[in-house]
């Protein structure tokens, strides 16, 4: 592997864009979700050869993810005193980091382009290719399938609509995941949380996969989905119920929201946008979950073009090593992270005039193999530097798809940090979940919350 060699002069390394051209390209000159199958000129990132589709040596069923890459080195860490030479590579939130904290570093690893998907979402993909349509106002999928909805994507509001309604394992899932708002001396308490859902584009279906034929006839819910607050004791038995939306033109996403302390369901129209994200300590807002969830419309989106990039890839690591040992202060342990170089969407969502948001803009680095938002910059309304988001992207070579070691939020201005969606310690997700549909209702939360 050609280690990564810096960036003389601050020059950006574009890559070829991928966004022209026949859908047949897919599958040829493109991989099936629509990145380019080529490596770059250098050889620091691969050929796609279709990514790891069965689990490595050492893999359990049922048990943790092995690293398949747990003998590397890194090629180069990244630091303050070398990060000049590498800013073109580096999202401008994960500058101000190496700036700010002299314990931060960035270990740059040989690149494996380990995505990969089960057949029919590759299927789903390419017909999705010729089929799927936007609203007018960019707030909804009035056609589509499962897999992506914009592999030939042109446009910053397709870029978003592909991480939005991304493949997530399969039809039905179960987790078990903690929270941590990290103090600047490292001080934290967990909160656990249990999430399940049924992801319908994945079917499509209602109740079941294929009970129905198109999208159209899934009463303009994508997903299903439905936390539970399980530790510590004061927070226990709260639930969240959500009903995410295809067209958010057709109107507001659906929530309720259960309160052990009053054995109430009521709505959660707020849920949305800008209010303070469920267990986040103020470290985050809804929409930050996953990166960016929910409606695009208080945003207009743009793409500023692909590059190559450095973003978090294949941190298995980060998703075994115990956590005393991840959360330290001020950011969590770099050891336990792994950056690899990939091309990336760069997608910019700035505020719209006469919209409100505590996020003037952000700007997203796209992973081109799985369509996450692997990174993000937060601006405030000064236009500064707020918040730093990461998502490093993992196959769970299980199932497979690809998803994320962990979701961070690190503050800026408060040197504290949010790490969210971690399973370390938990019992492994389930991504055949056996759930029970007639559970997804607001009459069943309450019955569900006194159990």
């Amino acid at each position: 592997m050609t280690p990564i060699l810096p960036v003389f002069l601050g020059t950006l390394l574009l890559a070829a864009t991928a966004h022209a051209g026949d859908p047949g390209r897919l599958g040829r000159d493109l991989t099936p979700m629509g990145a380019i199958k080529a490596g770059n000129a250098d050889g620091s990132i691969p050929a796609w050869d279709g990514g790891i589709t069965t689990p490595p040596a050492g893999y359990k069923p049922g048990g943790p993810l092995v690293d398949p890459f747990a003998g590397e080195a890194p090629t180069v860490t990244i630091t303050a005193a070398n990060a000049a030479a590498y800013a073109a590579l580096l999202p401008a939130g994960q500058q101000e980091m190496l700036r700010l904290y002299p314990s931060y570093k960035v270990p740059v690893y040989p690149s494996h382009r380990s995505c990969a998907n089960v057949q029919k979402v590759y299927d789903g993909t390419k017909k999705n290719a010729e089929i799927a349509k936007l609203s007018a106002s960019g707030n909804g999928l009035l056609d589509g399938t499962i897999g992506i909805p914009f592999p030939m994507a042109a446009s910053g509001i397709e870029m978003f609509w592909n991480h939005r309604l991304r493949p997530r394992g399969g039809f039905t899932f179960r987790r078990n995941f903690a929270l941590a708002a990290v103090s600047r001396t490292g001080d934290y308490k967990l909160v656990k949380v249990r999430d399940e859902g049924i992801i319908h584009l994945m079917g499509p279906g209602l109740k079941a996969p294929g009970d129905i034929d198109t999208i159209a006839k899934l009463n303009n819910v994508w997903i299903t989905y439905m936390a539970t607050t399980t530790a510590p004791a004061r927070l226990s038995g709260q639930i969240t119920l959500v009903y995410d939306n295809i067209n958010d033109d057709v109107g507001p996403r659906q929530a309720w929201q259960y309160n052990p302390g009053t054995r109430r369901v009521l709505r959660a129209p707020d849920l949305a946008f800008d209010a303070p994200g469920t267990n986040a300590d103020g470290l985050g807002t809804v929409d930050q979950f996953d990166m960016m969830n929910g409606s695009p419309e208080r945003y207009s989106f743009k793409h500023l073009g692909d590059q190559e990039a450095i973003i978090g890839y294949n941190a298995y690591r980060a998703k075994l090593m115990p956590y005393k040992e991840l959360l330290t202060g001020q950011h969590i342990n770099q050891d336990a992270m792994r950056y690899e170089r990939h091309r990336v969407h760069v997608v910019e969502a700035t505020l719209k005039p006469g919209a409100r948001h505590v996020y003037a803009r952000r700007v997203f680095f796209q992973d081109e193999d799985s369509w996450s938002f692997a990174a993000a910059t937060l601006y405030d309304t000064r236009g500064a530097v707020w918040r730093f988001q990461e998502a490093p992207v993992v196959n769970s070579y299980d199932v497979p798809f690809c998803g994320t070691a962990l979701e961070i939020s690190n503050d800026l201005q408060s040197a504290r940090y949010l790490a969210a969606v971690m399973t370390n310690e938990e019992k492994m997700p389930d991504w055949k979940a056996e759930v029970n549909p007639d559970n997804f209702t607001p009459d069943a939360l309450r019955s569900l919350g006194t159990r």
